[in-house]
């Protein structure tokens, strides 16, 4: 069993149910400590609550949308040195800088991406081979 993950927590942010869960039976399947919010003030709670390792961040959702949930992390002393990648739908260039720009170690766009993909690229912001 690949439990290369082990002894970290990841934080996802998503507010589409069954991709949601997609990620969190993928995560969980390598050993990591998970949690999930699907509003950015659920988000800041527990990023601030549990100091996750990484956190993976789409930008639509219900309320405070990602890039205002990325600024208030990365302004708070507890989470500003968190790894932020944004998962998102939005693929113009303008996005990409901002979420860059507010932060976000990377950004993946959820259309063009896998499952393998998002878990590789988390391994490499962890430092996990």
């Amino acid at each position: 069993m690949d439990k290369t993950l082990a002894g970290k927590k990841i934080l996802w942010v998503e507010d589409d149910a069954f991709l949601s869960g997609l990620i969190g039976q993928r995560f969980g399947g390598l050993g990591a400590s998970l949690f999930s919010a699907a509003t950015g003030e659920q988000a800041i709670k527990i990023a601030q609550d549990e100091k996750p390792d990484i956190i993976l961040l789409d930008i639509l959702l219900p309320g405070l949308g990602g890039f205002e949930i990325l600024k208030v992390l990365k302004d708070d002393p507890i989470t500003k040195d968190i790894p932020v990648v944004i998962l998102s739908n939005l693929s113009q260039k303008d996005d990409i800088e901002k979420g860059k720009q507010l932060g976000a170690i990377s950004f993946l766009i959820k259309a063009t991406v896998n499952l393998d993909e998002i878990v590789a690229e988390a391994k490499r912001v962890l430092g996990v081979k």
